[in-house]
């Protein structure tokens, strides 16, 4: 476990345990609503169950970190990071077989993978191929959890 991250930013960052602040790619300064950063871990530094009812885990998994979909995918989550943000995405990479991390056990993926998860934990879709930040939002924008997230902000 890895020490609190510090600073000044204490909006939404409920990613506590397991946390390496290092892991963070930066967005930029006023892009996101509740935080201005998209959250990449590694799958060694977190669990599946450190973000139930958190965020939306959004895995990548490859048998080699040079696989060109897995980098064509870290690309485009990097390129366009907003729409994740503001639907709770937490990114997770996994590129190496041979650790058998949780999440490689509990979701079983063949080569490259790129699988969603909602906020209950669940799993709502498995890729075979890189998908675009817009094609990953509009999937997330169907589950039942974010449409009740949708509606309860419409209401305020």
């Amino acid at each position: 476990m890895g020490p609190k991250p510090q600073g000044g930013d204490s909006a939404h960052q409920p990613y506590v345990r397991g946390e390496v602040p290092a892991a963070r790619d930066t967005v930029g300064e006023g892009q996101g609503r509740a935080q201005s950063q998209l959250t990449v871990l590694s799958a060694s530094e977190a669990e599946p169950s450190d973000f139930v009812w958190q965020a939306r885990p959004v895995v990548i998994f490859a048998d080699t970190p040079a696989d060109p979909a897995y980098i064509e995918q870290i690309a485009a989550l990097k390129r366009d990071p907003r729409s994740l943000i503001l639907r709770d995405v937490v990114v997770i990479t996994d590129a190496d077989p041979s650790a058998a991390t949780t999440w490689r056990r509990q979701l079983r993926p063949e080569g490259f993978s790129l699988v969603l998860l909602d906020k209950d934990g669940q799993v709502k879709q498995r890729k075979p191929a890189p998908w675009s930040t817009r094609e990953i939002s509009r999937a997330i924008d169907k589950f039942p959890l974010r449409l009740q997230e949708i509606g309860r902000a419409a209401m305020h």
